[in-house]
């Protein structure tokens, strides 16, 4: 494309679980694990009950399945500019939740009717000159009190940067730094409640005895991601 907007994902719709599986393998997890951990971090801060939720690029829906698992009765919308994705996580049939495609900058949702935002690796297939009405979009759609939860590759880890950049789908990515991520927030009107680096250790192997450290870690900016919880004040 001649001026990037947003990374095209059509083409891998159908198989992106497995590729990504396969770019991930040093890691010692596969790509359901990592969607279904932070799927599990919610539970730090969330309940299980009848919540409002928007997931902004959803992809293929995953994640939606484990937030049915963890999360039963949140009423969940998962939405994504992937035409094909969007017809791939549909097919799941997943309950309490509803795919829908987005253009990429105005959500279709009132102002102030969501209690939880979710974007989970999304702001780095996104132009830089379009975050700022992205997490505008987000705010206006998020009641007051309401939380967003983000994450974000960490540009700081190597084997982050070496995942990156050998991933097909990743080849126009460009990875935000955490501080830049947290001043888009602010930004925008929220207050950040948590920020925490996650991912240190291997999942598999020796070095995944360590992964018990991670708790007393997170404050050090060398994990593989970041975690954000911000609140609209």
């Amino acid at each position: 494309m001649s001026k990037r907007t947003f990374d095209d994902f059509d083409d891998f719709a159908g198989d992106y679980r497995d590729i990504h599986t396969q770019n991930v393998k040093l890691s010692g997890a596969d790509s359901f694990y990592f969607a279904a951990m932070k799927v599990r971090l919610l539970q730090d801060t969330e309940k299980n009950q009848s919540l409002q939720v928007i997931d902004i690029g959803c992809g293929d829906g995953s994640t939606e399945s484990f937030m049915q698992q963890y999360f039963p009765q949140w009423k969940v919308l998962g939405i994504d500019v992937s035409a094909e994705s969007i017809h791939v996580a549909q097919q799941k049939n997943i309950a309490n939740t509803t795919f829908e495609i987005y253009n990429g900058e105005q959500i279709a949702s009132p102002n102030d009717s969501a209690d939880i935002a979710f974007m989970a690796g999304v702001l780095h297939h996104v132009a830089y000159d379009l975050h700022a009405g992205l997490i505008a979009e987000i705010f206006r759609v998020l009641k007051p009190g309401g939380r967003f939860h983000l994450f974000e590759h960490n540009p700081l880890n190597p084997l982050t940067r070496y995942l990156v950049n050998t991933c097909v789908f990743d080849k126009d990515a460009r990875l935000l730094q955490s501080g830049y991520a947290t001043r888009l927030l602010s930004k925008a009107g929220f207050r950040i409640r948590q920020k925490r680096f996650i991912i240190f250790f291997p999942r598999k192997g020796i070095l995944s005895r360590l992964i018990f450290l991670e708790r007393w870690l997170q404050w050090m900016p060398f994990g593989g991601q970041y975690y954000l919880i911000a609140e609209k004040m």
